[in-house]
């Protein structure tokens, strides 16, 4: 930490709650960002070089390059989201820089918009806005903007881990018959209680079910795991819902199958390329595109930069952050 004081440096590179800035202020030197003014690899750097902690989110690229700049003050990243695949976190061990996440607090509202998404695809919601804000309705006619019932369709989720499974929680609440692929089974009494049927093969999965939504985290393993080739296994019929990482999903392979009928519909809150969207997606009628707005809810936030606090506290004290990220599991 800084000599002569007592209390780390604290640099938070993006305008966080302002329940989460007080606290902040309060326990450490915090240098903040009232303005939210997105930073470049100069201010980063600069940031890196005079700060004990470096508080990133996710629209910060904290490469090796970057970390190669850092300097020898820098001990600690305590990023300000779950995801670190935009932070090189071996990288910043081989500096002996620490990497904290916050998981587990935005489990249930990442599975709110998971079911947002399946509802409004499959129901055609967003044409029925546009319609009604562009003061085009008519009236009511017996085939208009049908859509399809949720009750009975089945879900193949791609990843249960604890957005899937609360995702499994509430489509079951719906009456959908919940599928589920994973490197692991879960135990007999998990899928027992959650109402799942397993499926050791992706692409047999993949066929038979009417809704895929992904949960997975991006990895190399993962990347483009619904490839073109298993993305063609999909009935003409099913939607695709992806409140995860957006590079799970070949995106060019995706928007082509849209836009030639092949598949029925997707709800995207991520994307490949980060907040860059395919253009081509913005024109279809039975897409509905989302900011990433998976986890944004007051609550969430908060809940977010408590974890950052409590992580950054420990570091402070000497102690292990509870959230501290070993890199040889990523």
């Amino acid at each position: 930490m800084g000599e002569g004081n007592s209390r780390p440096h604290v640099a938070v590179t993006r305008r966080l709650p302002d329940p989460v800035q007080s606290r902040m202020a309060a326990q450490f030197d915090a240098e903040l960002n009232p303005q939210d003014r997105r930073l470049d690899r100069g201010d980063l750097v600069a940031l890196m070089q005079r700060s004990d902690v470096l508080v990133p989110a996710l629209s910060d690229r904290i490469d090796a390059d970057l970390l190669a700049e850092a300097g020898p003050r820098l001990k600690l990243i305590a990023n300000y989201g779950a995801g670190v695949d935009h932070i090189n976190v071996a990288a910043a061990a081989e500096r002996g820089i620490h990497v904290t996440n916050t998981p587990g607090v935005l489990t249930e509202d990442t599975a709110d918009m998971t079911m947002a998404l399946i509802i409004a695809v499959t129901r055609r919601l967003t044409e029925g806005l546009a319609v009604m804000q562009a003061g085009q309705w008519d009236g009511w006619s017996p085939n208009a903007f049908l859509g399809g019932r949720i009750g009975g369709r089945k879900l193949g989720i791609l990843g249960m881990g604890r957005i899937g499974q609360a995702v499994a929680r509430r489509a079951a609440a719906f009456g959908m018959e919940v599928h589920y692929h994973n490197r692991t089974r879960l135990p007999a009494d998990c899928e027992a209680k959650l109402g799942l049927t397993w499926w050791d093969s992706l692409d047999q999965m993949l066929a038979r079910t009417d809704v895929i939504s992904v949960h997975v985290a991006h990895t190399p393993a993962t990347f483009h795991l619904l490839s073109a080739r298993r993305l063609k296994l999909l009935k003409p019929s099913a939607v695709v819902i992806n409140t995860s990482r957006g590079e799970v999903i070949d995106e060019n392979a995706l928007t082509r199958m849209l836009r030639a009928g092949e598949i029925a519909g997707a709800g995207l809150d991520v994307y490949e390329h980060g907040h860059e969207a395919n253009p081509r997606l913005r024109n279809l009628s039975n897409v509905v595109l989302l900011p990433h707005m998976g986890s944004a809810t007051v609550e969430g936030r908060i809940e977010m930069g408590e974890k950052v606090i409590r992580n950054i506290a420990a570091y402070a004290a000497g102690e292990t952050p509870p959230d501290l990220i070993q890199p040889w599991t990523i």
